[in-house]
C-alpha cells in the first residue's frame, strides 16, 4: 500500500522569526503582509485571542497592545532560505519528495518497512534539530488523506505532532470529526452546495458516488472523493512544473496619484517577474497590468481598470517585458485618482528551448543570444550582490514604497546582518 507523509511547517514565517528569538516562544507573535497591512501568519497564542487570518492590522490594534503582540515585517529571504533547509533535511528521509509550497512537502514513504509512526516521529524530531522549525507529520495512502492526518496532527495534542491513518477505522473515525469544508481542494463556495445536499463532514463527502459529483461539480472534486476512500489520484511531483502565469503586485500603503510613482512601482515588479520567469528558465507571450483605486475607501473617486498585449514574440528579457508593461500602464493611466494597488501578470509562458516563429523585423539573428547572455550577466550580478541592478525605462525611485516598521534582520542570507554571539 502507498504511504504518503505531509510535513508542514507549524506556522511557519512566525517559526522562523522566533528561531533567532527564543524569548518568544510561548508568546504571541504575529507576520504582517508586504506593507504591515494585514496579519498573514499567527502563533497559537495569536489564534488563541480570535484574530482571523489576513485581518487588516488597524481592526485588532486594541488586542495587539492589550495582548503585547510583537510584530514582524514579512522577510521572504529568511523565509525561503530556510524552507530550502527543511527540503534538505527531508531529502534525508525518502528519495522522493515533492516540495508542495514555502512551508509543505509530500514524501513517499511506501518503502519504509519500520514503524511508520515512529519513522514520522523521527522525521519530527531530526527537522527540528536540525533547522528550527517544528513541523507536523500525516501519514496516508492519498495526498488528500495525509493533508487531513496532518490537520489533525496539528489540532489534537495527543497525536504528539504525527498521526498515520494507514488503518481505515482511523480514516473513519477522523472523517466523521472533520467539516467538509476542511479538505484539501473544497473551497467555501464548493461547501456551501455541498451543505445544501446534505454533504456536511468529510464521511459524508466520502459517501458520495464519484459520478455523481462529477456531474454536479468537476472532475477534480470528484478525485477528491476517491482519494479519501483510499484510491490515490494525485501523483507525486518530484519536478516542481514551471507556472504557466507569473504575477507581480502590490498594495501601496501611500495612495499614489502621479504617473511616474506608478511607473516606478510597476518597473520594480517587471523586474521581479522576468526574473522570476527566467528562473524556471521559460519565456512569456503576453503581459497584462492592472491598476485600481481602493474599494475600502468609497468616499474616494473609483477606478479600476486592466490592459493586455500580446508579444509579437515570446521573451524572457527584461528589457522587451517592461517596454510593453509601461506602454500598457500609459493607455490605463487618468490623472485625478488615488491608486491604491498595481499589478504586472506575465502569461503564455512556455519553455524558453521550444520552437518560435521568427521575428521578420528582428535586425541581427543573434539579438535573442545577446539578450540572453545580459539577463543572465544581470541575475549573476544580483544575487551575488545585495543592492544588485535593475532594469528600467524610468528614473529608479522607491519613495512609492513606504518602509515596513517591523522587519528582522535577514540573519541567514546577509552577511552583515548575522547574528552575533557574545560568549
Amino acid at each position: 500500500m502507498t504511504k504518503l507523509a505531509l510535513v508542514d511547517c507549524n506556522n511557519f514565517y512566525v517559526s522562523c522569526e522566533r528561531l533567532f528569538r527564543p524569548d518568544l516562544w510561548n508568546r504571541p507573535v504575529a507576520v504582517l503582509s508586504n506593507n504591515d497591512g494585514c496579519i498573514v501568519a499567527r502563533s497559537q497564542e495569536v489564534k488563541a485571542l480570535g484574530i482571523k487570518m489576513a485581518t487588516p492590522l488597524h481592526q485588532v490594534q486594541h488586542l495587539i497592545r492589550k495582548h503585547q503582540v510583537t510584530l514582524f515585517s514579512s522577510n521572504y529571504p529568511l523565509y525561503a532560505d530556510l524552507s530550502n533547509r527543511v527540503s534538505q533535511c527531508l531529502e534525508m528521509f525518502t528519495p522522493h519528495l515533492e516540495v508542495y509550497s514555502i512551508d509543505e512537502s509530500f514524501l513517499d514513504l511506501t518503502d519504509v518497512t519500520n514503524d511508520i509512526t515512529a519513522y514520522g516521529q523521527t522525521i519530527k524530531h531530526k527537522v527540528f534539530q536540525m533547522t528550527g522549525i517544528p513541523v507536523s507529520v500525516g501519514i496516508a495512502p492519498t495526498k488528500t488523506l495525509a493533508k487531513l492526518a496532518n490537520y489533525a496532527a496539528k489540532k489534537w495534542s495527543q497525536t504528539g505532532g504525527v498521526l498515520d491513518l494507514s488503518d481505515p477505522s482511523r480514516v473513519e473515525h477522523l472523517l466523521r470529526k472533520v467539516e467538509v469544508d476542511e479538505v484539501w481542494g473544497i473551497g467555501g463556495r464548493t461547501a456551501q452546495r455541498l451543505h445544501i445536499m446534505g454533504v456536511n463532514t468529510a464521511y459524508d463527502l466520502a459517501q458520495q458516488p464519484a459520478e455523481r459529483i462529477q456531474a454536479q461539480f468537476n472532475i477534480v472534486i470528484a478525485r477528491t472523493v476517491m482519494e479519501l476512500n483510499g484510491t490515490p489520484c494525485l501523483s507525486l511531483q518530484e519536478i516542481t512544473p514551471p507556472k504557466q502565469q507569473i504575477v507581480c503586485s502590490r498594495s501601496f500603503k501611500k495612495r499614489l496619484t502621479d504617473y511616474q510613482e506608478l511607473a516606478n512601482a510597476l518597473s520594480c515588479f517587471c523586474n521581479r517577474a522576468a526574473e522570476k520567469l527566467r528562473q524556471q528558465n521559460s519565456v512569456a507571450g503576453s503581459v497584462t497590468v492592472s491598476i485600481r483605486t481602493n474599494p475600502f475607501q468609497p468616499k474616494d473617486p473609483q477606478y479600476q481598470r486592466s490592459a493586455y498585449m500580446m508579444l509579437n514574440r515570446s521573451s524572457q528579457d527584461t528589457r522587451l517585458l517592461l517596454a510593453s508593461a509601461l506602454s500598457l500602464l500609459k493607455s490605463l493611466y487618468k490623472p485625478g485618482y488615488r491608486y491604491h494597488k498595481c499589478a504586472i501578470q506575465l502569461g503564455h509562458i512556455q519553455a524558453a528551448a521550444a520552437p518560435q516563429q521568427a521575428d521578420l523585423f528582428a535586425e541581427l539573428e543573434d539579438e535573442p543570444k545577446k539578450s540572453r547572455q545580459l539577463m543572465a550577466a544581470i541575475d549573476q550580478i544580483n544575487q551575488r550582490y545585495h543592492r544588485g541592478i535593475a532594469v528600467s525605462e524610468t528614473r529608479q525611485s522607491r519613495q512609492w514604497q513606504t518602509p515596513v516598521e517591523h522587519l528582522s534582520p535577514k540573519r541567514t542570507t546577509d552577511w552583515n546582518e548575522l547574528a552575533k554571539v557574545r560568549c
